[in-house]
């Protein structure tokens, strides 16, 4: 039996198999990982010019307060999130997790005030479970609705002017603006964001115009088709958390480095302070920090070290002190990168660690996040 035949497929799908793609399982999809370029080149080509994801398996999801009024919305949300979203200006975007009652992370999310209502982007693997989430907590105040669209992600410096070309407002924008547009005639919605440390843009289209407008993109010469290889290793290097990985039910915003994603509003003392999930533990942890900390990881060499290998303190591997979440190869540091927990006593940068790789204990440095200097649109 074809075991790809059980997994869901994204309106881009056939284009991928057209453009050599080669296909994994990923979170319930049949997904490109890498085109015959190869990782490396589709990573580097990212960081020069410009890549073209399909991030069509994420979420999309309309928040609209029955009562038709955005603040009502808002305040609905906010009682899921520790982030101020009565706050947020129309046409902006921030980014903001769901948290659960023991102070931990259910998913991390993208939430755009547009209009009278939320549009929220969610993983892809938490999909049911967020929408399930939302109907049973705020269902009775808001109408929940999951679009079926697509969604590309266009990134890196040559980006804004390839956009531009369908598009000659595009070039405005800020980091985190979002806005209603036509691209090669087709309606759709425009953010100024991403996840590769890079300028660029997230591009929600109709579900059947969207092979339509990503070859529209792809026809530039300064375009390529990138697969989720390449986006693990362009996100690792700018030092963003992957959720399963770097963050979930196990951590909390603060052990996760996330304390500017949460706003003064919902701090103590703050206008609309606590009121979400495990928000005795999270303001506890804002002001007195909490016992372990993220931080970013150089192992010595040329080596990679993957994700859940044991960190220690020595290099006899007798004080386990944490463990490696993400790791690989970073091809624009041309050398290994990863992120981990540590306690906050060797969470210093310069801190001398040791990853238990094949039974050796490799030294790793602790350094500062991120690995490359983002280039966002301030």
């Amino acid at each position: 039996m074809d075991d790809t035949a059980a997994l869901k497929k994204t309106p881009l799908h056939d284009l991928h198999l057209q453009l050599g793609a080669r296909m994994v399982p990923f979170a319930g999809y049949d997904m490109p990982v890498q085109y015959p370029a190869g990782v490396m080149k589709e990573h580097l080509h990212t960081r020069a010019e410009a890549g073209l994801f399909d991030v069509s398996h994420m979420g999309q999801v309309i928040i609209k307060a029955k009562s038709g009024s955005y603040e009502d919305a808002a305040l609905a949300l906010e009682s899921l999130v520790p982030v101020d979203i009565l706050g947020l200006a129309e046409g902006r975007q921030r980014y903001g997790f769901f948290t659960d009652d023991s102070g931990c992370i259910l998913d991390d999310l993208m939430i755009t005030h547009l209009d009278d209502h939320l549009f929220v982007v969610v993983n892809a693997s938490c999909k049911e479970a967020d929408l399930a989430h939302l109907q049973a907590h705020i269902g009775d105040r808001c109408d929940i609705t999951l679009l079926d669209r697509a969604l590309i992600a266009l990134q890196g410096p040559r980006a804004v002017e390839v956009l531009a070309e369908l598009w000659a407002d595009v070039a405005a924008m800020k980091f985190m603006d979002v806005r209603h547009c036509r691209l090669h005639d087709v309606s759709c919605l425009v953010s100024r964001s991403g996840y590769s440390g890079e300028d660029g843009f997230e591009i929600s289209i109709p579900s059947d115009k969207a092979v339509d407008v990503t070859m529209r993109l792809l026809e530039h010469p300064d375009v390529q088709a990138i697969g989720l290889g390449a986006r693990d290793s362009l996100r690792l290097e700018a030092g963003l958390c992957l959720y399963g990985n770097d963050i979930d039910t196990t951590t909390s915003p603060v052990e996760a480095a996330l304390e500017w994603a949460m706003q003064k509003a919902r701090r103590a003392g703050g206008a609309r302070a606590g009121g979400f999930p495990g928000s005795g533990r999270i303001l506890s942890e804002l002001e007195n920090g909490a016992a372990r900390r993220r931080v970013g990881l150089k192992p010595e060499g040329k080596a990679p070290v993957r994700g859940h290998a044991k960190l220690y303190a020595d290099a006899e591997g007798k004080a386990e002190i944490g463990e490696v979440t993400s790791g690989g190869f970073g091809p624009s540091v041309e050398g290994p990168v990863a992120m981990g927990y540590v306690p906050v006593s060797h969470a210093a940068a310069g801190t001398l660690v040791y990853a238990e790789v094949r039974g050796k204990y490799l030294p790793i440095t602790v350094s500062t996040l991120p690995f490359v200097t983002p280039t966002y649109k301030r």
